[in-house]
């Protein structure tokens, strides 16, 4: 037993080298950093994404590290000994009656209580700063400024980044720096596409992200909307529906199973199939109630057999299946136009300032500096050339338009990337997209012939709509279109409008596009069929 405790004891001594001393710093200072992270786990009030990954991955790693080095420093120190000839090292002699043994001995245990406390702080201020939104959206990402400059300005914008992206656990961690590996390999080598992809195929499930603060269980009621639609004509005339959403969601213990959240509920699973990488045609639909019934909904053009059905990925319904730009949103300039004449940052007395205005924005442009130049000299030449009386005595609110129009392009157009919201659609309605009509088109039928239903007023009721500043009350909720469309009642809204321009006719028109739709288009008004 002694032999076994003398050959401990000179193992042990071969720890007496500076290598080994600073593996044992490292060892101590990760041990305290992980004491003081759990506690800070244990006693907090918020569940944070990378707390967990410091405490149990990243510190434990570096202990790791600095038991290595102690490793590595004795078999260097055992060389050492081997080729001198000395089998100890004798320990410093300790005498605290010596003053200056004392102070030394003080000025040591100063030196590595203040090392311990930077260690553990400067490791708290780093896990705080790599969860930051100045770490994802500036310092790594660069190529990503489109999405940063976005963000900032969506209603998420004081959500933190990994909170959505990666959430809690180490698990969903590992597989985010995983991918995010690859894009620190596409971004030093300039791999990545123009613009960057979406959506994210690999995100997290939104009942692991969106549900902690949105929960579908308490959606229910309805509420109240105000669309306002400045038109492109000399006037800026303004056109307002005001509707109400039927939100809906609820669960089988409140009985509440309607509105536009029924596809959330938890009691129902709706899973589909997308032909496109982008998620935007959808051809198959199955729909699975709470008894277990299930129906499928499939376009005649699918070509889909039930063995590629069956082997097909499918994708079951969440969030972001409509909410699919929740923090990064590229407004389409129509759009950000009228956003704009609402919040009083454009002045709606400038004729034709809604048409100039969307025209500049959605011309084609190599570069933001070029966009910036190109807006102010169509706004103030434009004013300038056709309204000269307006021009000098409206200059400070024909400036004051050209620097909102310059902001405008700055949040949602970013022409190096590629990127405005033509790359990225929003699914939330069906003015400027596709949306709901994904699925929702009249195309998407049984197999006992029953249609994926498009009766909008399941997901909003229109209380009135305002055309040339008189209220017109709709008694049946449904929407009336402001010009009669006789047969093309049938179309949905995409057909016509563009987020860039007035109105697009389906047919090419030629000659005849300086008519009036009055002239051709007459009978039954729309009623929003679609």
């Amino acid at each position: 037993m002694f032999g076994k405790l003398a050959k401990g004891s000179r193992t042990l001594q071969l720890t007496r080298n500076l290598i080994s001393f600073i593996g044992m710093a490292i060892v101590v200072a990760s041990l305290l950093s992980i004491v003081f992270l759990f506690l800070t786990e244990l006693l907090g009030s918020r569940e944070s994404p990378y707390l967990g990954i410091f405490t149990y991955i990243i510190f434990p790693t570096i202990m790791l590290l600095g038991f290595s080095i102690v490793l590595v420093g004795m078999l260097l120190e055992r060389r050492r000994r081997r080729k001198h000839g000395t089998e100890e090292v004798a320990y410093p002699k300790l005498d605290l009656n010596d003053p200056r043994t004392r102070r030394k001995l003080l000025t040591l245990l100063g030196l590595t209580f203040a090392f311990l406390f930077v260690s553990a702080f400067g490791s708290y201020r780093a896990f705080e700063y790599t969860e930051s939104v100045t770490f994802c959206g500036e310092l790594c990402h660069s190529v990503m400024s489109p999405e940063f400059t976005a963000y900032k300005a969506s209603p998420h914008a004081r959500v933190k980044c990994v909170e959505c992206h990666v959430g809690p656990g180490a698990d969903w961690y590992v597989r985010s720096k995983l991918s995010g590996a690859y894009q620190l390999y596409s971004v030093t080598f300039k791999k990545y596409s123009r613009p960057i992809q979406t959506p994210v195929h690999n995100l997290r499930p939104a009942q692991d992200t969106c549900e902690q603060c949105h929960w579908p269980e308490k959606f229910h009621g309805s509420q109240m909307k105000i669309f306002n639609h400045y038109g492109y004509d000399e006037k800026n005339s303004l056109r307002q529906t005001r509707m109400l959403l039927n939100t809906g969601g609820g669960s089988p213990e409140t009985g509440l199973a309607s509105g536009i959240h029924w596809h959330m509920n938890i009691a129902n699973e709706v899973s589909y199939i997308a032909t496109d990488n982008h998620r935007q045609n959808i051809t198959w639909v199955r729909f699975k109630d709470q008894q277990g019934n299930i129906t499928d909904y499939t376009t005649d053009d699918a070509k889909l057999s039930a063995e590629q059905i069956e082997q097909t990925p499918k994708r079951r319904m969440d969030c972001v299946e409509c909410h699919n730009r929740p923090s990064h949103i590229y407004v389409a300039p129509d759009h950000a136009v009228n956003e704009a004449f609402v919040a009083g940052r454009l002045d709606s007395a400038l004729p034709y300032l809604k048409r100039e205005a969307v025209a500049v924005l959605d011309k084609p442009y190599d570069t933001t500096s070029e966009a910036l130049g190109a807006i102010q000299t169509g706004l103030n030449d434009f004013y300038r050339d056709h309204y000269q009386e307006i021009y000098a005595n409206k200059k400070a609110s024909i400036d004051a338009a050209i620097v909102e129009v310059q902001r405008i392009f700055q949040t949602y157009f970013f022409p190096e990337m590629k990127v405005n919201w033509q790359t990225h659609p929003d699914n939330i309605g069906h003015f400027y997209s596709v949306g709901c009509f994904r699925c929702h088109d009249g195309k998407h039928k049984s197999s006992t012939g029953k249609i994926i239903s498009t009766d909008c007023n399941i997901c909003h009721t229109v209380l009135d709509q305002t055309n040339g500043g008189i209220a017109v009350p709709i008694k049946d909720g449904t929407f009336r279109h402001p010009v009669e469309l006789g047969n093309l009642q049938g179309l949905s809204c995409t057909t016509c409008h563009r987020g860039n321009r007035a109105f697009q006719h389906p047919l090419n028109l030629g000659d005849l596009s300086a008519f009036q739709c009055t002239d051709c288009h007459a009978g039954k008004q729309h009623t929003g069929g679609e």
